[in-house]
């Protein structure tokens, strides 16, 4: 398996990118957010997937080894090749992916052209549990145990870790206030994991 590929940019298209390694161009496939950090002339190190068919051998490149693994992880799901899997990750980052099967988010799926609400269904049940945990809810985790911060503070750092702006993370925090709010009242602490996976769920009511 080709593991990575590193050299400069010999050309780009929209979702292909040329490197020369050792004087040959490899051909490989990106997606367009992965294209946007490379320029032509500079050197690049793309994390690759070689996908070996009857009559083709297709390099798939991204921007690091996460979403590498994310790409291959998602084609173990029935009906996913690499194709689909590459434009899932062409909508969504690795971490949106996650967090999209750990809470059920049919909608997010169905954001990617080819995928229809029975097609994401169907992902979901079999993706859950595969994708491992978002990085997000478990830095959120960590913050919870040791954070001297504020919970809104840790919450809201989380979604912008996650690319939201910095205005929606604001709304979805005051969306899951009163829930914490109970929670603290309760006599515990607010549950920083819980209320982002909230936060989401409002943010995605919200598109």
């Amino acid at each position: 398996m080709i593991a990575f590929v590193s050299g400069p940019v010999a050309a780009l298209a929209p979702t292909l990118a040329v490197i020369e390694v050792g004087g040959v161009g490899l051909a490989v496939h990106c997606t367009p957010n992965t294209i946007a950090g490379l320029r032509t002339g500079e050197t690049a190190r793309l994390a690759t997937s070689l996908v070996v068919r009857e009559d083709s051998l297709t390099l798939y490149g991204f921007a690091d080894d996460d979403e590498r693994q994310v790409f291959e992880l998602l084609q173990t799901a029935s009906g996913v090749g690499p194709r689909l899997a590459q434009a899932m990750l062409g909508v969504h980052g690795p971490d949106a992916l996650r967090l999209a099967v750990e809470s059920g988010d049919e909608k997010a799926l169905t954001a990617v052209p080819g995928i229809g609400k029975k097609g994401a269904q169907k992902l979901l049940l079999e993706l859950k549990g595969k994708l491992g945990a978002p990085t997000a809810v478990v830095g959120a985790q960590r913050a919870a145990a040791s954070g001297p911060a504020p919970w809104t503070e840790q919450l809201t750092a989380a979604l912008i870790g996650l690319g939201y702006a910095s205005r929606d993370a604001e709304d979805a925090v005051g969306a899951v206030t009163p829930q914490a709010e109970a929670a603290i009242a309760a006599g515990g602490s607010a549950p920083v994991p819980q209320l982002l996976r909230a936060a989401l769920q409002s943010l995605n009511r919200a598109r």
